[in-house]
């Protein structure tokens, strides 16, 4: 009696390959969805923090936290992160569009949770000052950003303005030290990698107890 062996599906992919394929497809859904979580979640309190802002400070009274290192002075801000680039309001919008459609678009592809973090971080502050300049006056894609934090000779910012900056320094950390977006590792971090078998000759053979350069008995 002949034995049949499994093959494709009549008018598709082998079994194997559409299991391989479905599994890929749902962590690319996952990845999307705690990313857009942690975006959610900046954007969320960025609008919360601006909306007592705008509603509880006075731009002529700032409040003191900290003597005068920390305070809370209210600023309708036209440039960029930290109240740069002045003037170029709707190009800074047309920046802040791309880089969200960017990192939404790529994101299926990051297996590393860090990266996922600092991309979230990123993606959530773009989002948050991106809607200040959609919505706020004085109009559509020239709208002033809201800042009310004021840390010593540091430039006036918002929580959108951090989740940027922290963001970005994660990233940056990450690619320095060698952990990749795919989740593999270079440089420094595969040399401290604790899963990464020691090197060739790093164990001498002669067996425990023996050191190199010991004389035969």
């Amino acid at each position: 009696m002949s034995q049949t062996t499994p093959g494709p599906r009549e008018g598709g992919e082998p079994e194997g390959v559409e299991s391989a394929s479905t599994d890929e497809g749902r962590r690319r859904r996952a990845v999307v969805a705690i990313l857009l979580g942690i975006a959610a979640t900046v954007v969320g309190l960025d609008l919360l923090t601006k909306t007592l802002a705008v509603a509880n400070l006075d731009p002529m009274r700032p409040v003191h936290i900290i003597g005068d290192v920390v305070t809370l002075r209210l600023v309708r801000n036209s440039g960029a992160a930290f109240s740069m680039a002045s003037g170029y309001t709707w190009i800074l919008t047309i920046v802040a569009l791309c880089v969200v459609v960017g990192i939404v678009r790529y994101s299926g592809r990051l297996r590393s949770p860090w990266w996922i973090l600092g991309l979230g971080l990123v993606l959530g502050g773009a989002m948050g000052n991106l809607a200040d300049r959609i919505f706020r006056s004085p109009g559509p894609l020239r709208g002033h950003v809201v800042d009310f934090v004021s840390v010593g000779w540091w430039p006036v910012f918002n929580v959108a303005d951090s989740a940027v900056v922290c963001g970005a320094i994660l990233l940056v950390a990450l690619s320095l030290f060698g952990f990749e977006y795919d989740g593999s590792r270079t440089g420094w971090a595969a040399r401290h990698d604790p899963d990464e078998p020691a090197p060739d000759g790093a164990h001498d053979s002669g067996g425990p107890g023996r050191r190199v350069g010991d004389a035969d008995a």
